[in-house]
């Protein structure tokens, strides 16, 4: 096993940089989440660890040693990806003993390590098929099997569960969890899926145009999100960020007034996320609902607060479709306000 360490790396594509000055120690067994929209640099990041992107600027220690030079293979690292990239020509067996072959180990000891991959990952009735007859779900199983039998110190994982339908993603993400712990193995892993992230890291890295926007356990980042855009990435629905007023008597959100929970005074942007609000006849913010989206355990209900500001609302149970177009009151605790920097987006409170 290995720590992996970051220490402000970039990347630079001509005079464009893509990723700018990205920090980050990994322990030893660690799950690593790096999550992030479309285009904002996560997975040039992790290939950048792979070794297939160069680094423009900073330094990658694996193991305590530098790797910015060494060569793909000799990182001692194994990636899975999104596309699976198996041998349609090859059984299950070879496709997960390729690499080994390639080493030159012996014949005895590829089908012990390949028999024992295949055991934890339940593919023994499997091998001898070829890639076009299994399943989605069994294909990730198998270029699974093909980096454990490498044994390799870190695991790389470029958005593996992307190409798979919604039941089988819970699914396998339960089963890489229950299987990087077993083997207790580092790992990096890369998804634009919030709940992937909330539900597999130790820790996520939040990036956004190249930049980490925040570091930290899911519920940290959940509960004190560091920025802005961390506090509407990640959360489901979307936090609702408003423009309000911090004056001595309270935050004044239109007609309604929060209690401020600092000294703040002037423009700020309010955080307040859609399940934590609640019914309350006397509560200050007054909203019209638009339409509500019963969900079973809870309801979403989207309108406008009377500035015309769109709003969202997560309350337990169901509400049925005659809450529409009616005026709902709503409260929030204190402690569930997040305030940020207008110009920044930084966190204030």
């Amino acid at each position: 096993m290995a720590t992996v360490e970051l220490d402000n790396i970039r990347k630079r594509f001509g005079s464009e940089e893509v990723i700018g000055g990205v920090s980050l120690s990994v322990a030893d067994g660690e799950f690593i989440v790096i999550v992030g929209p479309s285009g904002c640099g996560k997975s040039t990041l992790l290939r950048m660890v792979a070794g297939l992107e160069t680094i423009t600027e900073g330094e990658l220690r694996i193991g305590g040693q530098r790797a910015n030079d060494r060569e793909p293979m000799d990182r001692d690292i194994a990636m899975v990806f999104q596309n699976y990239a198996l041998y349609p020509h090859m059984s299950v067996a070879q496709n997960m003993g390729y690499g080994l072959r390639i080493k030159g180990l012996p014949k005895a000891e590829i089908d012990a390590k390949v028999a024992e991959a295949a055991r934890l990952l339940q593919l023994d009735a499997l091998l001898d098929r070829r890639p076009r007859d299994l399943s989605g779900g069994q294909r990730q199983r198998v270029a699974m099997g093909r980096a454990i039998v490498r044994e390799p110190s870190v695991f790389l994982f470029d958005e593996p569960l992307s190409n798979l339908d919604a039941k089988l993603r819970v699914q396998m993400r339960l089963e890489i969890r229950e299987l990087q712990r077993k083997l207790g193995v580092t790992a990096l892993y890369v998804t634009h899926d919030q709940v992937e992230a909330m539900t597999m890291a130790d820790r996520m890295i939040v990036m956004n145009a190249g930049i980490a926007e925040q570091i930290g356990t899911p519920m940290e980042v959940y509960e004190r999100p560091a920025t802005r855009f961390a506090a509407q990435f990640i959360g489901s629905p979307a936090m609702n960020v408003l423009p309000a007023e911090a004056r001595e008597d309270g935050l004044h959100l239109g007609a309604a007034t929060l209690p401020n929970p600092g000294a703040l005074r002037g423009p700020v942007l309010l955080g307040l996320r859609p399940e934590h609000l609640n019914p309350d006849p006397q509560g200050p913010i007054e909203m019209q609902v638009m339409l509500a989206e019963p969900l079973g355990a809870n309801t979403l209900l989207h309108g406008r607060l009377a500035s015309g500001a769109a709003f969202t609302a997560s309350l337990p149970g169901v509400h049925r479709a005659d809450a529409e177009r009616t005026t709902l009151r709503l409260s929030i605790a204190g402690e569930n306000l997040h305030l940020f920097d207008p110009d920044t987006g930084r966190r204030l409170n």
